[in-house]
């Protein structure tokens, strides 16, 4: 069986970790044996999907020039190669690094992002160039780094997103007063912000509505004080997103910045009708499953979110077209089918060879 070892350099949890959570967990059925060097800050979440044998907890490398820690875990797992979260092109920059000098690797790129200018932008596209293949969820990722670092287009595959699909989905809650839900970090690019401001246009209105945000954030203290008098209410940091979902009429993503977020198909699996921004690949790969408004336009987001509020037909009817659309095409499995497709490649091309390890 072949080896892979992941490395997670975060320094919190969002989707790019349970994007990873999915790929751990169905690597042995793909022909992979999985190990995980993970930082501290986000470690505790994995232990459910990585015998303590194959886990590697080492000092958060982000924005660092260095990272040997990593590169001496890796090596402890002698992996055939190694897949590298990457939270956007270049705060992981020392995690690819070492990577690279333990075995063929590749990189998840999550997000579109700061490239770098001059001798920084030069150091970043050589990395780039010397990983075997990237994969991304979004058209938008793999234009920029074809285009700003130079990497030929055949080494970036588009890999969308994916999620558990439930057997029970939710749907609508169907309470008197709709009950709106967003879920995320409590930061600037997941837009609660814009939410919040389209929950003040909704209300002066006359629309009854409630809001629950999940999620925690260094924005969390501007934005409970930019809710003062609204229906909104923080529940925190949520540890089971299918039962936070459970409790919604209808789930609004406000992003200023995403690919193509595993919190809207969670949402799209479990049945709810759906309110999105117009960022990454959202548009393109939702279709008509899920109501688009442009990021960054409250009164835009408000008049999508009001309509649906008035309209509970629409609503059951939205929610039921996302759910056939993410059984479609968001399966988790299929997203870890393709993922696991791309490293049999980089085996290929590297001449791995079945005998190369002893036992272990």
């Amino acid at each position: 069986m072949k080896r892979v070892s992941f490395v997670c350099d975060s320094d919190t949890w969002g989707g790019a970790e349970v994007h990873l959570t999915h790929l751990l967990r169905r690597a042995v059925s793909h022909g992979w044996k999985p190990s995980l060097v993970c930082a501290e800050p986000v470690a505790g979440g994995f232990i459910p999907f990585v015998p303590p044998s194959r886990l590697s907890v080492v000092p958060l490398a982000r924005h660092t020039v260095e990272a040997p820690a990593i590169r001496a875990g890796l090596a402890a797992h002698r992996p055939d190669v190694v897949v590298v979260n990457l939270v956007d092109p270049g705060s992981n920059a020392a995690a690819v690094a070492a990577a690279l000098d333990v075995a063929p690797t590749v990189g998840v790129l999550h997000l579109a992002g700061d490239t770098g200018t001059g001798e920084h932008r030069e150091r970043l596209a050589a990395l780039y160039r010397a990983m075997s293949a990237l994969v991304t969820s979004a058209r938008e990722v793999k234009d920029q780094v074809v285009s700003q670092y130079a990497l030929a287009d055949e080494r970036v595959q588009i890999v969308h997103n994916g999620v558990d699909l439930p057997a029970d989905p939710a749907g609508p809650a169907g309470r008197d007063i709709p009950r709106v839900g967003g879920l995320g970090r409590l930061t600037a690019q997941k837009g609660f912000d814009v939410l919040i401001d389209a929950v003040r246009l909704l209300t002066e209105q006359g629309s009854a509505l409630d809001v629950v945000i999940g999620g925690d954030g260094r924005d969390a203290d501007d934005l409970r004080a930019a809710s003062a008098g609204l229906p909104v209410t923080f529940c925190g940091l949520v540890t089971s997103p299918r039962r936070f979902l459970a409790g919604l009429d209808l789930f609004c993503l406000s992003s200023r910045r995403e690919t193509l977020p595993l919190v809207l198909l969670e949402a799209m699996a479990e049945g709810l009708p759906c309110v999105a921004t117009d960022v990454g690949d959202v548009r393109a790969a939702v279709g008509d499953a899920v109501v688009v408004v442009p990021s960054a336009d409250p009164r835009a987001l408000a008049a999508a979110i009001g309509g649906l509020l008035g309209d509970p037909v629409r609503r059951r009817q939205l929610g039921r077209r996302a759910r056939r659309h993410a059984k479609h095409a968001f399966d988790a499995e299929r997203m870890a089918q393709r993922t696991f497709a791309v490293l049999d490649r980089v085996c290929v091309e590297t001449g791995w060879r079945s005998d190369q390890h002893g036992p272990g």
